[in-house]
This record gives C-alpha cells, structure tokens and sequence, in this order.
C-alpha cells in the first residue's frame, strides 16, 4: 500500500489542507512511515496511478493535445488525488467491490461503476481487492475548446460534478468499447470513441452550462460564429491575426483574449486542430499524395503537417493512414 501526497508551498491554505492529510494518513500506521511519496501540485491522475506500488499499466493510447487513453489494474493500495490537473472519466471493468472512497460515503464499486473527477477535485481511494479499470484522459482546455465547437456555444459555459460509481448505460458502453480500442492498439478506434464519450458528456444532464450572467466578457454569438466561419473557410490559406480581429471591429489584443475566453484556446490552437481534423479526414477518405493534403490544410509544408499531426495524434500521417 501507498500514500500519495502533493503539497503546495506558496498558500497556508494549501499547507494546512496538507497537514490534514498528513494526520488522516498517520491513521494508517507504517503506510506512512514507509510508502508516502510528494509530488508537486497539478500532478495528473495518470502520473499518481504511476508511481503507486499497486497500479500497473496494462494498456496506453495517446490520443494527441494530452488526451489520452489507459487500462489499469490496482491492488492493495490506498490513493490520493489531490487537485489533479485535467478531467478523468473511469470505467471499472473487473471487480470493484473491494474499493471505496475514504474522504466520502463507504460505498464500494463493482464492474460497469462510473467515476468522474474534474480537474482540481480532492479524493482518496482505499483499495482492497484486485479490479481492472479504464480512464479516459482530457485536458481541461481541450473540454472547453470542444464544448464550443460541439455546441456553439461559450467554453466557460461548461462544467463537470464530481461522480463516484454513477450509472450510465451509454457512456459504459462507450468506455468499454475505449477499452478494446486501447488493448488492441487501435488508435482511430480509440479517438473515434472518444469524441463519441466527449459528446456523450455534454449532453448528460450532469454538465449543466452555468448562467449567463458567469459569463461576460467573451465574444457574442454572433461574432463567435463569424470568427469560426471565417477559419474553418479559409483553413488552406495563411490567416493573420488582423484579419480575425476586422472581423469583430476589436483590436488584435482583445479580440486574442476574448477569443479564447469563449472558445477555451487561442485562435492559433483552435487553427492547428481544424487543420489536423481535416488533414485525418483527406487521409482517412482518399489518396492524394500527402504533400498535397499538407497544402490542401494550409501546412507550409509535408514536414511540417507531419510535425502537427503527429503532437494531434500521436502519429505520423503515413501511420494513420495505413491504419486506416
């Protein structure tokens, strides 16, 4: 067994909720004395699961921007994720019912319990018995970015409950199918599902938009959509920051800022994605050469939309579409 603690140096805040769990782990004996690691704050619940003495890692796909796919199995271990940076959706696979959280209601899991944990939640896990488990990683500024594209509407909208052992028939199902995709190594499976769950989620009654009056100072509708227009019609041609920022009569500084207040990242990244979806659609649909395709979605040139592709995917365009 393992304690897994992070502690922040710069708030008395953070320090004193540190000291709290010191004293919760002190409970556990020689867990202690013997197992406790620090970590600095923002660690990812993928880098806990990986320096427990109980998770091994059965199976990983990296699904490019720092999403990311896992199957895991743990025993005999005792976790903490203290503020972990990004949204993990989970799937207990095999067993569960030896697995409970400690800081909430001693209800144990089972196969098919699923577990949300928002970026920055606190929680820790006691766990007694082998179970197998699948974790669908997602950077908090992909969520948002894919909220406003998904569903037109302001990134800062969106937020995510904290979930242990819900139920829900269609995202088992989904992450079940993620499981497959990551076992056998099928990346265009894997990031298929993933939009898929990502969808999912955003339709789930859990991520309610929060009220309007949260939200000032983004870009209006109207603009929001204009600006997005205007880069997915011209995702073949060089785009300068001026000509976005005509477009909503705003100076290239605010128009920048409020861009990716509405829209969860800066037009460059939002850019580079669009670009590297379409360059996965011409692969994936057709045979033109790649140096075309490069051009075709406004790439200066083969290498670079290789060097693009490969930070969105994970792999290299000749990879995918091989794959595919």
């Amino acid at each position: 067994m393992m304690a897994l603690l992070e502690f922040a140096t710069s708030a008395q805040a953070e320090i004193h909720s540190t000291e709290n769990m010191d004293a919760r782990l002190r409970g556990h004996g020689d867990l202690t004395t013997c197992c406790k690691r620090r970590f600095f704050q923002m660690e990812s619940v993928f880098n806990v699961l990986s320096q427990t003495t109980g998770a091994r890692n059965l199976g990983h796909e990296e699904l490019g921007f720092g999403r990311s796919a896992a199957i895991w199995s743990n025993q005999f271990d005792h976790v903490i994720y203290d503020r972990p940076e990004g949204h993990t959706l989970s799937l207990y696979l095999q067993g569960g019912d030896g697995t409970w959280r400690v800081d909430g209601q001693r209800r144990s899991g089972w196969a098919g319990a699923l577990c949300l944990m928002p970026q920055g939640h606190i929680s820790e896990w006691e766990i007694t018995q082998p179970f197998r488990f699948v974790h669908l990683y997602l950077p908090d500024t992909e969520m948002r970015r894919l909220y406003a594209e998904m569903l037109d509407r302001d990134a800062r909208e969106v937020s995510f409950p904290e979930l242990t052992f819900a139920e829900d028939a269609q995202l088992a199902q989904g992450l079940r199918r993620l499981a497959e995709a990551v076992q056998g190594n099928d990346n265009l499976m894997a990031a298929e599902v993933m939009t898929e769950l990502v969808a999912l989620l955003f339709a789930s009654p859990w991520s309610e938009g929060r009220s309007a009056q949260l939200v000032k100072g983004g870009l209006s509708s109207h603009i929001r959509r204009r600006a997005v227009d205007y880069l997915e019609a011209h995702l073949d041609a060089p785009i300068r920051l001026q000509e976005l920022a005509e477009l909503a009569n705003l100076s290239e500084f605010h128009f920048q800022r409020m861009f990716r207040a509405s829209l969860g990242v800066s037009p460059h990244d939002w850019l580079a994605r669009r670009r590297v979806e379409q360059a996965k659609r011409l692969l994936r649909d057709g045979d033109d050469p790649i140096v075309q395709i490069a051009a075709a979605c406004g790439f200066s040139s083969q290498s670079h939309l290789s060097r693009a592709f490969k930070d969105g995917t994970g792999q290299t365009p000749a990879a995918y579409r091989r794959a595919g």
